[in-house]
């Protein structure tokens, strides 16, 4: 297949969660049917939220086919196995998220589930707050008597977020997205939530969504005292382009590119990069080709692609996989 990689673009795939809106659409120009959109998954390989490529001569065929068949000229040598290692999506929180913990590696292979650990890239123009991470002197036996008593959510601690606010949430992190938020979030392919406190919110249904309080309970990290602000490090700044490291962990790096001019950006094969255009007008233009990217364009840059240049006025944000 090596001679016929070329950036993909993906259909989004859109979840309509009771707390959701409408500000994915609105804000980066959708033509879709008015409805709730919550989440928008923008790459991801999940039976529940497959992604299909739209553009090219693979348009058609599922993220999981085309890495069955190529894996590593896909993903690179940094990524083992044939899943794509990342689910990368935007939120849309008209209200706020439950209260919820998702396992770690250590506690998924104690107790089941798919470790996940992510962050959050705001993008909204508004301040807000999450809340992430427990309160100073919370227990174990504390945070279940707050549970019974249905004031989870005052045991959290929150966390003021605007523009540009980089939050981690390492799996065993209570947390919950506030309302008001516009977040890209990056993380671990899983979709293992334990939902601790809905903030007494009937579902779709008409009913209470499901609760998972022994599961999270079981995998809670209690001496988790980390700040979930993270603060990015300009590594490059010229007059027409800056690299920004955004944060790098074990499972992920992102970085922002912006840039005013052409620039040209070397693929070492290691892996892929996953850009979503965050601001502005860009375009990619490799050997054989090119595409229009505005802003909330999201695309896979195959690992084996040699090169790519970015040209127009824009941000972009980039993920990678470090080893």
């Amino acid at each position: 297949m090596k001679n016929n990689l070329y950036p993909l673009k993906f259909k989004p795939v859109y979840k309509d969660y009771p707390w959701g809106g409408s500000r994915i659409p609105e804000t980066f120009k959708r033509d879709v049917p008015e409805a709730i959109y919550a989440e928008s998954w923008e790459i991801s390989d999940r039976d529940n939220g497959m992604s299909i490529v739209s553009n090219g001569s693979l348009a058609g065929k599922s993220i999981r086919e085309i890495l069955l068949g190529s894996p590593q000229e896909i993903m690179g040598t940094n990524v083992a196995g044939t899943q794509f290692p990342l689910l990368i999506k935007l939120i849309d929180a008209k209200q706020k998220l439950s209260v919820q913990v998702h396992p770690n590696d250590e506690t998924a292979a104690e107790f089941g589930g798919e470790a996940k650990t992510e962050m959050w890239y705001l993008l909204g123009d508004n301040k807000t707050q999450v809340y992430c991470g427990l309160n100073d002197g919370v227990t174990k036996e504390s945070f279940r008597q707050a549970v019974a008593d249905g004031t989870s959510g005052d045991t959290m601690r929150p966390v003021p977020v605007e523009k540009d606010s980089v939050v981690f949430v390492r799996g065993g992190r209570v947390h919950a997205i506030d309302a008001g938020c516009l977040i890209l979030e990056i993380q671990q392919n899983s979709n293992t939530t334990y939902r601790i406190y809905d903030w007494d919110r009937m579902g779709n249904d008409g009913k209470p969504r499901e609760l998972h309080i022994e599961q999270a309970i079981n995998v809670i990290n209690w001496n988790d005292h980390e700040n979930p602000l993270v603060k990015p490090k300009i590594l490059i700044d010229t007059d027409t382009f800056q690299c920004t490291e955004v944060l790098k962990c074990e499972y992920f790096q992102l970085e922002k590119l912006t840039f005013s001019a052409p620039l040209k950006v070397p693929m070492s094969g290691k892996t892929f990069h996953a850009l979503f255009v965050s601001e502005g007008e860009a375009s990619i233009e490799w050997e054989g080709g090119s595409l229009s990217t505005p802003a909330g364009t999201s695309v896979l840059v195959p690992a084996a692609l040699p090169a790519y240049t970015l040209d127009g006025n824009a941000t972009v944000l980039r993920t990678t996989i470090l080893h």
